[in-house]
């Protein structure tokens, strides 16, 4: 593993209103690593995700890719008399990206609940997240002068569905597939845009025991095949613990705990808070 930092989430906060949902949140994510987000429902682990992607303007904070800022802000406007966080005066720059910006910077998704384009078949699916990258102008685009990079583009979507094995089922709606493939299709879809850092969100929600084995090689394979960073969301504990090589824990939007799998899996606090009570406690 390397100790070259990929993700850096300084300080973030995210106030709703009257309500925070992150509180003061700091992580790190090094080159190559898998690191897991973990913390019971409510606990902001989704909101973290989407300040990181730009859904989300954080009220206060900052988050690094690669050691570049790319999302900053502070209590401003409204905020400055209902924010209910910390140092509201260490953040002085406003810097925001949409979406797609942060896809094309190497930044990557899943959601909890699959979100596949229905009407579309599987290859269909992963085509249209290579069309994410095209560099094309719109004059080429339009008098369809970039036939080669229609080609190349295909090609490749086909390449990725051969690697992950979803060749076979490539012609398929993509909601006709089993529950499993369709989460490993929205994984595709989500590489087939070159990412270098991968989010997760709960990849094994709705999984079987046997599955979700099954997706913990599949984790690891696309980790060393693509070259990836990974940071995920995740409530199966068997898989965060077998897969993680650190663990960051939240509780109503606060870190209550980090470091490798067995020093979360002993943290009094985090056995309370989320694993459920000891048995010597019962």
């Amino acid at each position: 593993m390397s100790n070259e930092k990929v993700l850096k989430v300084e300080n973030v906060t995210m106030q709703f209103g009257g309500v925070v949902a992150v509180n003061d949140l700091s992580l790190e994510v090094n080159r190559g690593e898998i690191v897991s987000l973990i913390g019971p429902n409510g606990a902001g682990k989704t909101t973290v995700f989407n300040v990181i992607t730009g859904v989300y303007e954080p009220t206060n904070g900052a988050v690094y890719y690669d050691g570049k800022l790319i999302i900053s802000n502070h209590p401003h406007g409204k905020m400055k008399k209902l924010y209910a966080g910390n140092d509201p005066h260490k953040f002085h720059t406003v810097m925001s990206k949409t979406p797609d910006k942060i896809t094309r910077l190497g930044v990557a998704r899943t959601f909890q609940n699959i979100r596949l384009f229905k009407s579309m078949t599987v290859f269909e699916n992963v085509l249209i997240a290579k069309h994410m990258l095209r560099t094309s102008n719109i004059f080429s685009a339009t008098f369809h002068l970039n036939r080669a990079e229609e080609r190349r583009m295909r090609e490749e979507s086909l390449e990725l569905l051969e690697l992950l094995g979803l060749a076979d089922v490539k012609d398929e709606l993509a909601t006709s597939l089993p529950y499993g493939k369709q989460r490993y299709l929205e994984i595709a879809r989500a590489l087939a845009t070159k990412p270098r850092l991968l989010l997760l969100d709960e990849p094994a929600a709705g999984m079987n025991p046997q599955e979700t084995l099954e997706l913990t090689h599949f984790i690891h394979d696309i980790r060393k095949k693509f070259d990836l960073t990974i940071l995920m969301i995740e409530h199966h504990m068997n898989l965060v613990m077998d897969i993680s090589d650190r663990i960051y824990v939240i509780d109503f939007g606060k870190l209550i705990s980090s470091g490798v799998p067995e020093q979360v899996q002993n943290d009094e606090v985090v056995i309370q808070a989320y694993l459920g009570v000891s048995e010597e406690n019962e």
